[in-house]
């Protein structure tokens, strides 16, 4: 695998970090089915310049968690063309990424990335929860022809037997993705965007205490009001403060062993949705690397 340097790479460091690197960032803007906006494979290079506004120092860690991490970002590459093969593509960098004990923090490009960025996870544990930030459940079968497009996204996630998904901030639906939940309830659990307000976070000991936990994080899941830089914007999302918390207690009471973001479409001129987006990132592989036993 080829890096960018660290001053180039995730959070711009400016000297090269003595920490042997623990993250290694993947850039993969692959954008093949975007059904409303476009502009997500333009997100991670986005994600990454922002980065470099980031402050290092964390007032909530009291630390400047880099440091203790080691972080690596991979040099930009071709990606395959056609959707399936480039799923596969990254499935394999994945594979090589935890083959060497590391963790990767993959920047997409659209949410169709994510069934391929689990997929070496699936096979390397008994068994993954995957904790799910978005707006829509994506667990439709196919959508326009395509059954990887990025509104089946979850539901190909689901084909692998030993996964389960726990989804925050669900407000967009259709008829046969809600017959699907209620007929795979089992394997899926939803907290809604709509009852935001009455989230006990004290359940999630029921869904993660001890298990090995995936992160996908759609930026739509956030509310359109501080998260307009998405293909498919939804009203009643979640603010900053609602998912900080999520995290971090995911993070306190499992392993967190990889995460994605992803469907960031950026907007000329108007930084702060990517900056946020950088922040999120930082804040991910800092609570998963702070509470690691």
């Amino acid at each position: 695998m080829k890096y960018l340097s660290s001053k180039k790479g995730f959070l711009g460091i400016d000297a090269e970090q003595s920490k042997a690197p623990q993250v290694i960032v993947v850039p993969f803007g692959l954008e093949k089915t975007v059904s409303y906006g476009g502009g997500t494979k333009n997100g991670p290079k986005e994600i990454i310049k922002a980065s470099h506004q980031v402050e290092l120092f964390d007032e909530e860690l009291n630390k400047e968690p880099y440091k203790e991490i080691g972080i690596k970002t991979l040099k930009p590459f071709s990606i395959k063309n056609k959707i399936k093969s480039a799923l596969d593509q990254l499935s394999k960098i994945n594979e090589d990424i935890l083959s060497s004990e590391k963790f990767p923090l993959v920047f997409g490009g659209e949410h169709s990335i994510t069934p391929g960025s689990i997929k070496p996870f699936t096979e390397k544990y008994d068994e993954i929860t995957l904790l799910h930030f978005d707006a829509h459940a994506d667990l439709r079968e196919s959508y326009q022809g395509e059954k990887f497009s990025h509104a089946s996204a979850l539901k190909r996630c689901l084909d692998y037997k030993n996964l389960k998904v726990v989804s925050f901030g669900i407000r967009n639906l259709s008829k046969e993705e809600m017959n699907f939940y209620n007929n795979n309830r089992d394997r899926i659990e939803i907290f809604w965007g709509k009852d935001k307000q009455k989230w006990d976070l004290s359940q999630l000991d029921k869904f993660f205490k001890n298990k090995n936990v995936y992160i996908t994080f759609d930026v739509d899941g956030f509310d359109a009001s501080i998260m307009p830089a998405t293909g498919t914007p939804e009203p009643g999302g979640m603010l900053w403060e609602d998912v900080l918390p999520i995290i971090k207690k995911v993070c306190q009471i499992s392993n967190v062993v990889g995460a994605d973001i992803n469907e960031l479409a950026p907007i000329k001129n108007f930084d702060s949705y990517n900056f946020l987006v950088a922040k999120l990132a930082y804040k991910i592989i800092s609570y998963s690397f702070e509470f690691k036993n």
